[in-house]
């Protein structure tokens, strides 16, 4: 653990010390580096599952996906971020990046906390540097709009949960997950215990975000700069996702009646946000919709507590995390070239960039979870899984899973397709760094199809 957390605390040296004009090249060299000696955390041979284990940290084979997705994102923020930072004064470029660092400081120890009060105080630790990212160094006004929806929503979730974590340490004696599993179930019959169950699922629900309490996301994103979109896509509602898996395994005799509301409200967001997908001009916010939608998915999967579901979830996050990311990342190129966001006045760009076009139409494919990808193995184990819970959920997975290709489809031909606008003729050619960034993104999601047990967790 150590071998990753110091590492990653000694950028913030590097970051400040180094000169000008090596300072983007030896930010973005260490934080690959990391990167590349995170993939060690997915060789796991204990017998327990837990390793790297010490009094506060460890990885098991759940937060080690996820884990070795938030060090691989930092150096892929870096490289999207240079264009849209650079022309800034030298200490916003270094400020920039330190939040980015602090970021993935504050992830390590949220996703490979033993403590839940541990894992709980990173888990809000986050909100501090995403928030600087987005009021900041957003594109338009609405960004500090965005930024108090993002942190009321967030904090008013979370609240509840830390009184329920309190309640938990007084009844069970212990906030250890490695001990939590073995302690007397809670029987709660009063309102009061029903009531806590909420508490404690309400703050990862608003993280994930289940449809309903979604409303700061698709504002968030728009506004947010192509790093902050990046890692909120990738990592951010992952921890929701995470935290869940975490806290059901102890909720265990009331989930059985608690969850169908959540269940309800979970697949038919799925429908929901894809319909409002296929409406959406603006091309970030069509994506941050599709988010929700995905994210709905993982949380039916984790809501019926099947080993299929948890393991769908967890293969879907981790899937979703690199397939979304790219997509941001290809808008960000989109939008620096045209400056705009909406599709109609950005179209037909195959003419100019044709290699771009591969990568949006990969990535699309990703998104719509083409087979043998691993978005499509997470869907499916999920699917089946909450079919078996309740026949009647497969009108609704099936069809939205239909909406996710239509809007998928739709927004490739919406910003590739066409006659190109007499306003775009004199365009940029892509960058080899933006070339590098996506195939970055798309590769490790391609060569997971041939070793999808590294992402299963444990529970397969």
């Amino acid at each position: 653990m150590l071998k990753i957390i110091l590492p990653t605390l000694m950028l913030f040296p590097t970051v400040w010390l180094t000169p000008k004009k090596w300072l983007w090249t030896t930010s973005l060299l260490q934080s690959l580096l990391i990167a590349l000696m995170s993939l060690l955390w997915l060789k796991n041979n204990s017998e327990t599952g837990w390793l790297s284990l010490n009094l506060y940290f460890g990885t098991d084979p759940l937060s080690t996906p996820l884990l070795v997705l938030t060090c691989w994102l930092l150096p892929l923020m870096i490289l999207a971020s240079q264009n849209h930072v650079k022309p800034e004064p030298l200490s916003r470029q270094r400020i920039f990046i330190s939040l980015l660092v602090s970021l993935q400081t504050f992830l390590i120890m949220a996703f490979s906390a033993t403590e839940i009060i541990l894992f709980y105080v990173m888990f809000e630790a986050t909100l501090i540097p995403t928030l600087f990212i987005i009021t900041r160094w957003g594109n338009q006004t609405e960004r500090l709009n965005a930024g108090t929806y993002f942190l009321f929503y967030t904090l008013a979730g979370s609240l509840p949960l830390l009184v329920a974590l309190l309640m938990l340490q007084n009844q069970a004696g212990t906030l250890s997950m490695l001990t939590l599993h073995y302690t007397e179930p809670l029987h709660f019959s009063t309102w009061g215990g029903k009531l806590w169950w909420a508490a404690c699922l309400l703050a990862f629900l608003v993280k994930m975000p289940l449809y309903g309490i979604h409303l700061w996301l698709p504002k968030a994103h728009v506004e947010a700069p192509v790093a902050g979109s990046m890692v909120l896509a990738a990592v951010l509602l992952k921890l929701g996702g995470y935290g869940m898996i975490r806290i059901m395994l102890i909720l265990d005799p009331l989930s059985k009646d608690l969850i169908f509301p959540f269940m309800a409200l979970a697949l038919w967001g799925i429908i929901m946000t894809g319909t409002i997908c296929l409406r959406q001009t603006d091309l970030k916010s069509l994506i941050a919709y599709s988010s929700v939608s995905h994210m709905g998915l993982v949380a039916a999967g984790i809501l019926i507590q099947t080993p299929w579901g948890f393991t769908g979830a967890l293969v879907l996050m981790i899937a979703h995390g690199l397939a979304s990311s790219a997509l941001f990342c290809l808008a960000n190129t989109n939008y620096e070239r045209t400056h705009s966001r909406t599709m109609l006045l950005a179209r037909g760009l195959q003419a100019v960039l044709p290699l771009m076009t591969t990568w949006w139409f990969l990535a699309n494919l990703a998104n719509l979870a083409l087979p043998p990808l691993p978005n499509l193995m997470g869907e499916l184990l999920i699917i089946t899984s909450v079919f078996y819970w309740s026949n009647w959920t497969i009108i609704l997975t099936g069809l939205g899973t239909l909406i996710t290709a239509s809007y998928s489809l739709y927004m490739f031909l919406m910003t590739q397709r066409g006659p190109l606008p007499r306003h775009m003729y004199a365009l940029e050619p892509s960058h080899t760094r933006e070339h590098l960034l996506i195939s970055l993104h798309l590769i490790p999601l391609f060569l997971l199809v041939l070793k999808p047990e590294l992402i299963w967790g444990w529970f397969a």
